[in-house]
């Protein structure tokens, strides 16, 4: 089931711009768009969708105030050349907050987020995988590609500046990431940062010593700050 999409902005060039980028994805499924505030109210109560990217000062009704009588919450991103609404916007179920000009790259940011709320929600495959149903995954970008990795496949992490190494089952990538956003993005009851530059995935865990973790007959370091912290989530276990 792909993840239901509509635009509004009441510049035509804002909504074509979204539109490219949602159609580069295969997961979204773009079910309108409007520059009709009014429209769209219509649109979105007649057609209830997962997440609704929003334009905030548009005609006759704000981005708020169409939200109000929605009658639902959808996942809202926020789209917007004004930054001071930002902290008005956390009132709403906000999931992220772009200031235009929106670049793709900030683009894909919001998508991550998406993805890691509405976990549910998983394209059908061409071909029938009954272990993978229901499971939980993320996008990650390489190189002009966004690669989808089921989290449980994910063996750990290796911090490199401003990208991370993925060690996966199946072999590894690269991805333009910081491991400090996926630290704060991964499940914390199913991944551990153990070392400033590595974050472990605790399911695949061979043995621990008191300076380093084993995984796949690897032996990841323990970083001395990460120590007590690794104890506490090592006995939750």
């Amino acid at each position: 089931m792909a993840i239901r999409c509509f635009v509004l902005d009441d510049e035509p060039l804002a909504t074509d711009l979204l539109k490219d980028y949602i159609g580069r994805l295969p997961d979204l499924d773009l079910v309108g768009v409007s520059n009709s505030p009014t429209q769209a109210l219509r649109m979105l109560q007649q057609t209830p969708v997962d997440v609704l990217f929003l334009d905030i000062q548009m005609p006759r009704l704000t981005g708020f105030d169409l939200l109000r009588p929605l009658g639902y919450r959808p996942k809202v991103i926020f789209t917007t050349a004004f930054r001071e609404y930002a902290l008005d916007s956390y009132e709403f179920d906000v999931l992220d907050f772009l200031v235009k000009p929106i670049s793709f790259e900030r683009f894909l940011q919001s998508v991550g987020k998406i993805y890691r709320f509405l976990p549910a929600i998983s394209p059908i495959p061409d071909t029938p995988e009954p272990a993978k149903v229901g499971k939980e995954y993320q996008y990650f970008k390489v190189n002009k590609e966004m690669v989808k990795l089921f989290l449980e496949d994910i063996l750990w992490i290796e911090g490199l500046k401003d990208y991370v190494r993925i060690h996966t089952v199946s072999g590894t990538l690269v991805s333009y990431l910081r491991i400090s956003y996926l630290e704060e993005k991964l499940p914390p009851d199913r991944f551990a940062r153990i070392h400033k530059s590595f974050i472990v995935a605790l399911d695949h865990i061979q043995a621990v010593s008191a300076t380093y973790i084993r995984i796949s007959n690897e032996e990841i370091p323990i970083g001395r700050i990460y120590k007590a912290k690794l104890e506490e989530v090592l006995q939750r276990e």
